[in-house]
């Protein structure tokens, strides 16, 4: 995520999110369609731009091997992060990708103190924190590995991503229309030839490229839609509050 996203995420969402909303709108916490599939793996080896490695499907799908397209781009992974610990715990990487950044469906965790990503999953541990879609399966399956995992393991893999740098990896567009999108892996995606529909007062985020991301493919970022006017009422709530409502993010932050 870039620096800007980061600062006004929140107000952002603030200004545009309605605080009273019987439940999560699907925009912001997409559900896999019932019935979904992987589609079948036919051994064929995969790639992507800037990499000599490969992967087949199945491989790209085992969770005790997060696939490394890029083994430069980041220090060497310790064994919780690069493969996890059969049977429970799955690798970090896999969810968090080898260079921390993350998908929309859990969290970029680089640069992040280790000491907030510990206390975070002893949340998760604890049920203290939850997904507010109960149908979520990442946030279940991340308390489920909170519950397996050693406390040994859970500093180890804290204090790598802890040391990771951030980078910029989620582009803040405005838009009055955005493409239409379909729930896949967790996260939105565009429909091929699908069109293009309002943007109404959401926040839609999508894969750069659709195909890179289903590859796990670590240099390939995200785009996050906004309706027009977000940033500067965003950076307004940051910076100034509102009447009656929130005060300045930097009044603390």
């Amino acid at each position: 995520m870039n620096a800007r996203a980061i600062v006004l995420a929140v107000p952002l969402m603030l200004a545009i999110f309605p605080l009273a909303a019987a439940e999560p709108p699907s925009w912001a916490f997409p559900v896999n369609p019932p019935g979904l599939q992987a589609p079948q793996d036919d051994a064929t080896p995969r790639r992507v731009p800037g990499s000599t490695q490969t992967f087949t499907a199945a491989e790209l799908r085992d969770r005790f091997a997060a696939p490394d397209w890029h083994p430069d781009d980041h220090p060497p992974m310790p064994e919780i992060v690069a493969n996890g610990r059969k049977p429970d715990v799955y690798a970090c990487g896999f969810c968090h990708l080898p260079n921390g950044l993350g998908r929309p469906e859990n969290a970029s965790l680089a640069g992040l103190p280790a000491e907030y990503m510990l206390r975070q999953i002893a949340d998760f541990k604890s049920g203290a924190r939850h997904s507010s879609e109960p149908r979520e399966q990442p946030a279940k399956l991340m308390a489920a590995i909170t519950r397996a995992a050693t406390d040994e393991e859970m500093r180890v893999a804290a204090a790598y991503f802890a040391a990771l740098p951030r980078q910029p990896w989620i582009t803040v567009i405005e838009t009055g229309t955005v493409p239409q999108t379909r729930t896949m892996g967790w996260m939105l995606v565009p429909i091929a030839g699908g069109g293009v529909e309002p943007i109404g007062r959401r926040i839609i985020e999508t894969p750069a490229d659709p195909v890179r991301t289903e590859l796990r493919d670590a240099r390939s970022p995200f785009i996050a839609y906004v309706p027009p006017g977000s940033l500067a009422r965003g950076e307004d709530l940051a910076t100034k509050g509102r009447a009656g409502g929130p005060s300045a993010c930097t009044i603390c932050h």
